[in-house]
């Protein structure tokens, strides 16, 4: 059921994203908006330097190697939803409208989703992982 919900996730959030595509709403010239999205790159690619050569897969699906606790992940959970959240929130933010906003809340709703179905599933796997997660954010370090 887990993994079912995080592909559904998954699906969200690509949804979103692809709208935000299509109506030209991801993107802007305002340095107000490239910076956040700098950024979102920048600790996205992080994140998967610092995850590894795990692949990818659409449904949460805990991989073999251990608990990575490095790079990014020292500090929040999540980090690569954290970097598609806030590249797709830097540019709704540039294109405010209803269909934006909304776009923007699905991949925000999916992503959210995939994190908890993934620590559920983490959990069984790797138990050190409620230590971890006690001790760092899911996506914004002291918030949440």
């Amino acid at each position: 059921m887990l993994k079912a919900l995080s592909f559904i996730g998954y699906m969200a959030m690509l949804g979103g994203l692809i709208g935000l595509l299509i109506t030209r709403s991801l993107l802007s010239p305002y340095p107000f908006v490239i910076a956040p999205q700098v950024v979102a790159v920048a600790l996205m690619i992080w994140a998967r330097v610092t995850f590894g050569r795990r692949s990818f897969h659409l449904a949460a699906n805990p991989t073999a190697g251990g608990l990575v606790t490095t790079g990014p992940y020292r500090f929040i959970r999540h980090p690569i939803y954290t970097a598609v959240c806030l590249l797709v929130s830097a540019g709704a933010a540039a294109h405010l409208s209803w269909s934006t906003f909304l776009l923007c809340a699905l991949v925000w709703g999916g992503a959210i989703a995939r994190m908890f179905c993934e620590e559920r599933l983490v959990l069984r796997r790797f138990p050190e992982y409620r230590q971890y997660a006690a001790t760092t954010s899911r996506m914004i370090p002291f918030v949440f």
